[in-house]
């Protein structure tokens, strides 16, 4: 588990002492694990899964499968690679309704351009957004 823990730090750029902090843990414990003189607690264990609910469960314990979950979330302004669906219609989050591939590619290839999209998709308004801090506080905005 010394090495998944070593590539998990690795991959999301983080020191022992970050990942002790964030899961509430000792410093000197990870380095101890690092270091091979301790196995990691089933408390270790348990603190890292549910800080990281996107870590494989297998892959942390075991070393099956991939280290996430799922796979990589696309940033909110990558686009998914309509090529790979022939002129099938994708449908909206909401199920509501469909769009069209040709529609997206042409949506995509405009936004490349950086010009004006000639092909407009439906999308509802916004009504509110609301933010949620890590200290259990909110701020809430409406459009005027």
């Amino acid at each position: 588990m010394k090495e998944r823990l070593l590539e998990f730090l690795k991959s999301e750029n983080k020191s022992s002492a970050q990942l002790a902090e964030e899961i509430g843990v000792q410093p000197s414990g990870i380095s101890h694990i690092l270091s091979g003189r301790n196995n990691p607690s089933l408390d270790f264990v348990l603190k890292m899964l549910e800080k990281y609910q996107f870590l494989s469960t297998d892959w942390l314990l075991f070393g099956k499968g991939t280290m996430y979950k799922d796979p990589k979330m696309q940033s909110l302004f990558e686009y998914e690679n309509v090529n790979d669906r022939k002129n099938s219609a994708v449908e909206d989050k909401t199920g509501s309704e469909s769009i069209p591939v040709d529609e997206l590619r042409a949506e995509k290839e405009v936004l490349n351009r950086g010009t004006t999209p000639s092909l407009a998709v439906k999308r509802s308004e916004i009504s509110r957004v609301i933010i949620f801090y890590s200290d259990s506080s909110f701020d809430e905005y409406s459009p005027k």
